[in-house]
């Protein structure tokens, strides 16, 4: 793209935004090289890598600390050189932060697969990494036990410097030399301990002068009997760094064997810096993602220029590569139509970097293959042009290499020379643009150009707005409408007077006049509809959010009342069955308490209550069949044995056997009873063969009339506790075959809750049982997770 197009735009002023929102010199780098593609594909993803760390942003941030730019430093070693110790602690410091990074991306839950894919590409160097930071501590300094050889020489220094400071003390505190000493003080001159002695004195005290004071009245003496513990200090501290130097340098040597490594996961955290940056400018901006197309279209909406003030900057609308390719912008000076031209050219530079940009988040944006501007004062005092022969030399150059693929940006096309003249060669040039098919945006003052824009095809007129009351531009962008040069307006507001005003106007050409009247017109009404669509859109956005609201509270109120049948219908049936098992308790102390006179009408009683009770718990079931109304009632005078009936209280079709008065005896699969008629529900006649073979039945079913009497009677639980698994199995298995042809659909067994092993057993064996529909623990009332209710098929 052309470099003159950047420094117009202000893009390197964007660029160093974008470098300060970098964490690391190797983001700021990657910031500082950025320049805008002109390819679809590219830039798609380098938008993409845009919105994962946006949306990242969104719930965390990076652990982007600690990164340095040790790219000198591996250059150092490629050449056989040893890293200094702050070298190696900035290697130390990024490889930490390459494996936080890694880490992060492996760890992270979001669906962002171009950044972690991004991370998967760096290499952790475990065991160089160890090295590192078993050689160097935290605070940058070389551990006294990075090795053996260091850690022997460490405690022989520290043991002879603290022999040596034991035999100054004995000297310092010794009666024989203590009018000697200026000072009673050990301190340090050459690394070597010396004590400081009176002038005086000197020839009194034996040892070596290192050094004396400014007055000369002090000396600085090692004593000769710290002279030989003095030169082993001496030694061991270069033997110290002999071998620091060497654990530097076998450790250079060991990042040399990496340096490919170490160069590529530099590059994927510069990488993954320079993304984030993009992100934290998006935010700081506000801005949002634009959509791409290849088709040329672009639509801005409430775009802002990124350099100014959002609370100053005034948002506007560009539309263009719909109906029209061109764009003619007029408007008074100072009114934006530069500033509306340059935010047009600057975020189509920074959407083809990457970046996002300040407009509403619906904004479409075509892919330019290259963006030209000729924009301000081109005049050049050095080359001797005027400023239209400067702006004709750049626009001379744009049109010998401009395409239909690009944008172009023409501020003041024609100006600077006679204006009819301006105005033909600004005519011929914008032909010659819509012959190439030229995205272009040109702004004039010209009133022919307003006239040339309505009678050619693929032109659009636009203005800035102007408030003619307050002589003060709003910067708005109105687009198909040319503004009025609102110059005799201005001149009346400054005090010119109307005689002049007037002398005026008839000067100007009548049609001139009429147009200047029309455009006038056309930018109240645009106003005024735009006003009415605003108050539209207002209308339909509460009625939308009216729906909505609806809608949730519709959704709440069905829940909760779902909610509501719910807890009701589980009260109730644990209040069945805490009747039922109350009654059956009762039942049972009956049974023990009666003789064996009158017993059949005893069970007769209990199977009555019992029925009732069933009733009751069919009531309280949402499942069964009876409160889905089959059948109809049955009337004694047209039912016929063979006929098919409905039982309510048992939930089961079975065949008449047989009337008697208003009581029906019913053949219930291998279960025969007898209900009242009002208990039951008549479903279908009987065909002629099951009336004949009905007597079969009865004969069949009094060879089984032991076996009927004692299903009738099962109760609905079971207490297995103190038993084992396997007794408990064939309990439970016996017991559910006989509620089965009792009728039952639903029974529950007690197994206590203990150690649980027993409880395991029976749910592993309902789990497969063939009659077991589902099972659950029972309710609190019922014994809870000592009990379990099982429903039968």
């Amino acid at each position: 793209m052309e470099q003159e197009a950047f420094k117009t735009l202000a893009y390197d002023k964007i660029k160093a935004m974008l470098i300060g929102c970098a964490s690391s010199n190797l983001g700021k780098k990657l910031a500082k090289s950025l320049l805008p593609s002109s390819d679809f594909e590219e830039v798609s993803g380098w938008l993409a890598e845009t919105d994962e760390a946006v949306e990242i942003f969104e719930t965390t941030a990076p652990p982007l600390g600690g990164i340095r730019d040790i790219t000198s430093s591996l250059r150092k070693v490629e050449l056989g050189a040893t890293l200094d110790l702050g070298e190696l602690v900035e290697v130390r410091s990024t490889m930490y932060a390459m494996r936080n990074v890694k880490y992060f991306f492996r760890d992270l839950s979001l669906e962002v697969p171009a950044l972690k894919e991004l991370a998967r590409g760096m290499e952790i160097l475990g065991e160089l990494e160890r090295h590192l930071e078993n050689t160097i501590d935290e605070h940058g300094n070389i551990r006294e036990d990075a090795s053996v050889e260091l850690r022997r020489i460490n405690r022989e220094l520290r043991a002879t410097q603290a022999h040596i400071k034991d035999r100054m003390s004995g000297i310092l505190h010794s009666a024989e030399y203590q009018k000697y000493f200026q000072d009673a003080i050990v301190t340090v001159r050459d690394e070597r301990y010396v004590i400081p002695v009176k002038q005086e004195y000197r020839s009194h005290f034996p040892g070596i002068v290192h050094d004396q004071s400014a007055s000369g009245a002090t000396l600085f003496i090692e004593p000769m009997a710290v002279v030989e513990m003095n030169n082993d200090v001496k030694q061991l501290t270069l033997a110290r760094q002999q071998e620091m130097n060497r654990l530097m340098k076998q450790l250079s040597q060991e990042i040399l064997r990496h340096h490919e490594d170490l160069e590529n996961n530099c590059e994927i955290l510069a990488e993954i810096d320079f993304t984030f940056a993009k992100a934290k400018l998006a935010r700081e901006m506000e801005a949002s993602r634009p959509k791409l197309n290849d088709e040329g279209r672009t639509v801005l909406k409430q775009a802002r220029h990124p350099l100014i003030d959002r609370e100053k900057v005034v948002p506007i609308d560009i539309v263009l590569g719909t109906d029209y390719s061109m764009l003619l912008v007029t408007g008074p000076n100072t009114g934006g139509k530069t500033v509306s031209m340059k935010t047009l050219g600057l975020l189509v530079l920074m959407a083809q970097s990457g970046l996002y940009l300040p407009t509403a988040p619906d904004s479409e944006l075509a892919i330019y293959q290259n963006v030209y501007a000729d924009i301000g004062d081109e005049q050049s005092i050095e080359q001797s042009l005027s400023t239209f022969s400067a702006h004709m030399t750049h626009i001379v150059k744009i049109l010998g290499q401009v395409e239909k693929e690009d944008l172009l940006l023409l501020d003041e096309l024609g100006a600077g020379t006679d204006p009819e003249e301006g105005a033909a060669l600004a005519m011929s040039i914008l032909e010659r643009l819509l012959e190439i098919g030229t995205t272009t945006v040109a702004t004039t003052h010209y009133s022919e150009l307003k006239t040339f824009a309505y009678s050619r095809t693929g032109i659009e007129n636009a203005c800035v707005e102007f408030d003619v009351k307050t002589l003060r531009p709003t910067y708005r962008l109105l687009l198909g409408t040319p503004g009025a040069s609102n110059a005799f307006a201005i001149s009346r507001r400054l005090g010119l007077s109307e005689a002049l005003i007037l002398r005026a106007k008839q000067l100007v050409e009548a049609d001139h006049a009429q147009f200047e009247k029309v455009v006038n017109e056309l930018e109240q009404e645009k106003m005024m509809y735009e006003q009415r669509n605003a108050d539209i859109m207002e209308g339909q956005q509460r009625v939308t959010a009216l729906q909505l609201k609806v809608e949730r509270t519709k959704e709440e109120i069905s829940r909760q009342k779902g909610e509501i049948i719910r807890k009701a219908r589980e009260q109730s049936a644990a209040m069945i069955r805490r009747t039922r098992r109350e009654s059956e308790e009762i039942i049972k102390e009956l049974k023990e308490q009666f003789q064996d006179m009158g017993i059949k009408k005893r069970q007769q009683a209990i199977q009555e209550a019992r029925a009732r009770l069933t009733e009751a718990s069919a009531k309280a079931n949402p499942g069964i069949m009876a409160q889905k109304g089959v059948g109809k009632p049955v009337d004694i005078k047209t039912i016929r044995t063979g006929d098919t009936v409905y039982v309510k209280s048992l939930d089961q079709k079975g065949t008449v056997l047989e009337v008697s008065g208003s009581e029906l005896e019913v053949q219930l699969g291998s279960l025969r009873t007898k209900v009242k008629a009002s208990k039951c529900t008549f479903v279908a006649h009987g065909s002629q063969e099951e009336k004949a073979s009905a007597p079969i039945v009865r004969n069949k079913n009094r060879q089984s009339a032991g076996f009927l009497q004692k299903t009738a009677n099962i109760g609905r639980e079971i207490d297995i506790r103190g038993m084992m698994v396997d007794e408990a199995e064939l309990i439970i298995g016996k017991f559910l075959d006989d509620a089965v042809m009792a009728g039952l659909s639903q029974v529950l067994i007690i197994h206590g809750k203990g150690t649980g092993a027993l409880r395991k057993g029976v749910q592993a064996y309902l789990k497969g049982h063939r009659n077991v529909l589902s099972y659950a623990f029972a309710d609190i009332t019922e014994g809870g997770t000592g009990a379990t209710v099982v429903n039968l098929k």
